[in-house]
């Protein structure tokens, strides 16, 4: 039996039940979970191990590539700009990125990126892996190409693209880059073990992923751009055991953190904006995440998803009561948010289910806590 460290509010055993069946169900070999309410801890568990051999543990302090969960840790530094007056989320990208605006892109906002609706869910120039670690290069290919649909008439999976083009948005706005903004603004205050673009002092710290057996299937008729999308450049799961990985700012897929750190940060959102004593948004900052910008099929994932301001909305995919709002990465991390119940469930681990949008592990989990919370 795997052995799980941590604390526990006794409420929540069946979020400690849920994570230790991952373990004995052979789901999981080393993982995280968190559950945040009222800005404060209640579940903080680990597990597992580091690597497939199992012989270094997973330690409280392990972190790893969290892929996709990254976004809403780079969306979250938007709204705070727009919060702050700084950022214009309705108002054109161009204004504060001229290069951006031509190829037919000046009437694309800044809403748009956040929302997946910008129509730039790859970039239509082939490029390499490496590539992505030049910024200069990827944001100058992406501010002059035309979008492949009409901006805001439908989401299409931004899965790579978008932490450019939000972070590229930031660093006009801010003169820092998004992953330096993210460490000053955001996980430094909250004290979150949240990187993107990681140091090298957290390297031993580093859980590699386990890639999983199969990649995503996609069904070019259900999500015709998909393949444009996930083969421009292919990406193999262990890339992100690479150092220029990790040391690259990949907003949008980058993040190394673990279930502690990812909920940390979102428990603001959970509680109006504040949380510990650390304020990033107002309420108002907060009710932007729920400003439904597209709501259907998705024409990169070909499922229906319901977006908001840099957050997925509760929907066919996920579904939550009318303040839930969420994200997840490659393989199964995710993070779920409610501002009903000020709560957050965050996980993360290091083997990777096949599938794009969440698997069984990760919903386990935000079930037993939903389960505790009503």
């Amino acid at each position: 039996m795997t052995a799980v460290s941590g604390t526990c509010d006794g409420r929540f055993e069946g979020v400690r039940a849920a994570f230790e069946a991952n373990f004995e169900r052979g789901l999981d070999v080393g993982a995280s979970v968190a559950v945040f309410v009222d800005g404060e801890p209640v579940v903080d568990l680990w597990g597992g191990h580091r690597d497939a051999e199992k012989t270094e543990p997973w330690e409280r302090d392990t972190v790893v590539n969290v892929w996709s969960t990254t976004k809403t840790m780079t969306a979250l530094c938007a709204l705070m700009l727009a919060d702050a007056g700084e950022l214009d989320l309705d108002a054109p990208v161009f204004r504060y990125w001229p290069e951006f605006g031509v190829a037919g892109k000046r009437s694309t906002a800044v809403r748009h990126l956040l929302s997946h609706t910008a129509g730039l869910p790859g970039w239509t120039e082939p490029i390499s892996v490496e590539d992505l670690y030049d910024w200069q290069k990827v944001t100058e290919l992406l501010a002059a190409q035309e979008s492949w649909w009409e901006p805001g008439t439908a989401s299409g999976y931004h899965a790579v693209t978008q932490g450019y083009l939000v972070g590229e948005v930031v660093r006009r706005v801010t003169s820092e880059s998004l992953g330096r903004f993210f460490a000053d603004e955001v996980a430094g205050p909250l004290g979150a073990d949240f990187h993107i673009g990681t140091p090298p002092e957290v390297d031993p710290r580093v859980a590699p992923v386990i890639a999983p057996e199969s990649l995503p299937k996609v069904d070019n008729e259900a999500a015709p751009l998909a393949v444009r999308t996930f083969t421009n450049p292919p990406l193999a799961a262990d890339v992100s055991t690479t150092v220029p990985w990790r040391r690259a700012e990949i907003p949008a897929a980058g993040g190394h953190g673990n279930a502690r750190a990812i909920a940390a940060v979102h428990s603001v959102v959970a509680c109006g904006g504040e949380a510990r004593g650390v304020r990033l948004l107002s309420r108002a900052g907060v009710d932007r995440i729920f400003e439904e910008q597209s709501n259907g099929v998705d024409l990169v994932l070909g499922v229906p998803i319901r977006f908001g301001m840099g957050f997925g909305l509760s929907g066919e995919l996920m579904e939550g009561g009318p303040r839930t709002c969420f994200w997840g990465g490659w393989g199964g991390s995710l993070v779920v948010v409610d501002l009903d119940t000020r709560s957050c469930v965050a996980y993360a681990m290091n083997k990777m289910a096949s599938g794009l949008i969440g698997d069984t592990r990760g919903a386990s989990l935000v079930l037993a806590a939903a389960a505790a919370l009503t």
